[in-house]
């Protein structure tokens, strides 16, 4: 399961990486996630595939901002934090945002 739903298969399509390392995006699959010219792709590899998901500059700077009043909280409350707890504010973020 993703994100605790069933994955939901398409039809595949093949595509040839350019000599610029391009891919092409099937049309059907640009049409259904309304992906066009100058939309933000996250690219991943796992395993032996490439992933790709559609992203809002405006959830990253949101993700941001979320973060950055976490350390700014946690600065007011302790004072100075070092390098690692920082660290540890970050990761704790990735792994809420993955869940």
């Amino acid at each position: 399961m993703i994100g605790g739903n069933m994955a939901k298969y398409e039809e595949a399509g093949v595509t040839v990486v350019s000599g610029k390392g391009q891919v092409v995006i099937p049309q059907s699959i640009r049409e259904k996630l309304k992906i066009g010219p100058k939309t933000k792709l996250l690219v991943y590899g796992y395993g032996d595939a490439v992933i790709m998901k559609k992203i809002e500059i405006s959830d990253v700077a949101r993700d941001l901002q979320r973060l950055y009043e976490r350390v700014d909280n946690k600065v007011a409350k302790y004072g100075t934090l070092s390098d690692e707890e920082i660290y540890d504010i970050v990761q704790e973020s990735r792994r809420k945002r993955m869940r």
